[in-house]
């Protein structure tokens, strides 16, 4: 691609939200040598956007830099003791990944399935669900130094993983594009079904030993009962993340609020479902002009056809002052606002 020059292109159906954005230029890599091209040719020293399943993304106006759009593929995987090494590009759908998995009978994955996006995003959110979390499997992930123009592997510790963060959310922002991601995983992991609506559903089909496969179609149909399709429906999955309290403000919260929903971290912290907050401020299923907030699932904001990204963030930054308002907590949105 020397000398060449990039087109530009729209973002609409690039991005779950479903937004009409315009790139100023726009690459599609399906091979780790557009990268060290890109490097070569000096891309990487303007403004750039590494865009994978477009379902993590707002866009509230046209991009006027670079979208380099990962879109490599391929899966494999090697058995070591009772250990299995997954790799999979980082283009890959992630649901295609966990049921890869699950086909070859490698627990780990079944908790997660049906999140949206693609496997070079899993490092970078420590996507998890349903009582599981990428930082537990995650094994290291090769990625490209738009700085040095080198490739190098992270293991676990150098992410530092914490709640739906990593070091490439905070220092390493923008700076590391992932491209292929490696999971070690137990071959006789057991299988968690500690969250209490895989259970209920469990029950309700009379499955009492579950296989991998079991859980991972119980939680499909959770989140397709709760969460609406980006097919049909334009959104981004979960809009805002879990706030996380120090024991203090939410033992004083629990005596105002009795019913709050809330998960232990640890002794110093506390987990409360952001979802019942917004909830609580009057906002579940609610809509203002072509914005919606989902009528199952308080966490996800919908675009009904005509919204632009302004519309949506505007709508999200009055639920944030709700929110703040009515229990002193702030909301952090999950979602990259470009």
């Amino acid at each position: 691609m020397k000398n060449e020059t990039l087109p530009t292109k729209s973002l609409q159906k690039l991005n779950t939200f479903g937004i009409e954005a315009l790139a100023n230029q726009y690459v599609k890599v399906e091979d780790e040598q557009i990268l060290l091209d890109l490097f070569a040719e000096k891309y990487f020293e303007k403004d750039f956007f590494v865009l994978g399943g477009g379902s993590n993304v707002l866009f509230t106006k046209d991009y006027d830099g670079l979208i380099v759009h990962i879109a490599n593929k391929g899966k494999q995987h090697f058995i070591e003791g009772n250990h299995v090494f997954v790799t999979a590009e980082a283009g890959e759908v992630w649901n295609d990944l966990v049921w890869y998995c699950i086909e070859h009978d490698f627990p780990g994955l079944e908790n997660m399935a049906l999140i949206p996006g693609t496997v070079g995003a899993s490092p970078i959110q420590n996507i998890g669900a349903y009582g599981q979390e990428l930082m537990h499997i995650f094994y290291s992930c090769r990625a490209f130094d738009t700085q040095s123009g080198e490739f190098v592997t992270f293991s676990n510790p150098d992410c530092q993983f914490s709640y739906r963060d990593s070091i490439f959310k905070r220092e390493h922002k923008g700076r590391f594009i992932i491209c292929s991601v490696t999971y070690k995983l137990e071959l006789f992991g057991k299988i968690n079904t500690s969250y209490g609506a895989i259970e209920t559903e469990l029950e309700k089909r009379g499955i009492f030993n579950p296989s991998i496969k079991d859980v991972a179609e119980v939680v499909s149909y959770i989140r397709v009962e709760k969460l609406p399709d980006p097919s049909t429906i334009g959104n981004a999955g979960s809009f805002f993340k879990n706030p996380i309290v120090n024991k203090l403000q939410f033992e004083n919260l629990k005596k105002q609020f009795p019913d709050i929903v809330h998960y232990t971290i640890n002794n110093l912290e506390e987990k409360l479902a952001a979802g019942w907050l917004i909830e609580q401020c009057g906002w579940k299923g609610k809509t203002v002009g072509q914005v919606a907030v989902w009528k199952n699932q308080a966490l996800v904001l919908t675009n009904l056809g005509k919204a632009t990204g302004n519309e949506i963030f505007e709508v999200s930054s009055t639920i944030v002052d709700d929110v703040y308002t009515h229990f002193g907590v702030h909301l952090e949105r999950e979602v990259n606002i470009l």
